[in-house]
């Protein structure tokens, strides 16, 4: 992305009561859904932000903003990282990729048979590490096409991923592979259409692995997003957010009406999370972060 700050190159490095009369399981059942809730959230929706998009931010003072406002997790992040989440007492929604010799990322990974070794060996390493923690999600790429068919990128990247998922299943982590966009900021990504990813899933078949769902690259990629969400959401364990154009904050700046999105989210029955992935324009990041996960606090 043509951004100040680009995640490919971060990736390289990287919740009032009416006045009416309820029955006691109905009250009980209204005070379990607050308690489980994060501070100021509606319980809804589990609000996670990607590190990536603040980079002047320490990541221990990102943990301790954040979770004022209901953040539960903070995101793409490596084991490193894993001792300042736990002392913030918070999860890493998903964890970001293993890269082996210049393999792993965007650009170069699951549907080319060359890199298959070379990834797995990175792959069975991490996929303990994150089970270790009680994390649940390690993200992955397809690559990109660089002339490749699409059915062909289909077969190779399933051929891969299937050597590490019974090591996934075993340690219950999700191997999600993020849709992105080929349009605007990842020129010539295979996996950019949720319809290329929904295949992939069959091919792989396996419970452990699913989609991370983008809204922002899945906004430019195809639009109808709620149609969309409806009906693959058995395929997606993760969202992201982003304004478009620009993948800066995500209010009437833009054009995306995310309440509206979300509300689709969760009545598919969706108990995962949602995390804030734009770049904040403002000067005060931590007030634009604060806003989207209000607009997105349905």
């Amino acid at each position: 992305m043509k951004t100040s700050m680009s995640r490919r190159s971060a990736v390289a490095r990287i919740a009032s009561a009416g006045a009416v009369a309820v029955t006691a399981s109905s009250l009980a059942n209204r005070l379990f859904a607050a308690d489980a809730a994060a501070p100021g959230t509606k319980g809804r929706i589990n609000h996670s932000v990607c590190k990536w998009c603040y980079p002047k931010i320490a990541l221990d003072d990102l943990c301790q903003a954040g979770k004022e406002f209901g953040l539960r997790s903070v995101e793409l992040l490596n084991p490193s990282d894993f001792p300042t989440l736990k002392k913030h007492d918070l999860q890493c929604a998903m964890v970001s990729n293993p890269v082996i010799e210049g393999l792993g990322g965007i650009e170069r990974a699951w549907n080319r048979l060359e890199h298959h070794d070379r990834l797995v060996q990175a792959y069975e390493q991490r996929i303990p590490e994150v089970a270790a923690v009680g994390f649940t999600n390690l993200i992955c790429f397809s690559g990109n096409r660089a002339g490749l068919d699409d059915q062909k990128g289909i077969e190779n990247c399933a051929l891969g991923l299937k050597r590490i998922m019974a090591n996934a299943e075993k340690h219950k982590v999700n191997i999600v592979m993020e849709l992105l966009n080929s349009r605007v900021n990842h020129k010539d990504y295979q996996c950019d259409h949720t319809e290329w990813g929904v295949e992939l899933c069959k091919a792989v078949g396996s419970e452990r692995f699913k989609l991370l769902y983008d809204i922002y690259h899945m906004q430019i990629m195809e639009g109808d997003m709620i149609a969309r969400i409806r009906k693959f959401h058995p395929y997606i364990a993760h969202y992201h957010t982003g304004g478009v154009p620009g993948r800066n904050e995500i209010d009437d700046t833009q054009e995306i009406n995310y309440p509206a999105v979300m509300k689709a989210i969760v009545d598919t029955g969706f108990k995962g999370f949602v995390a804030q992935e734009f770049i904040p324009k403002r000067e005060d990041k931590i007030a634009s972060l604060k806003q989207g996960v209000q607009i997105c606090d349905v």
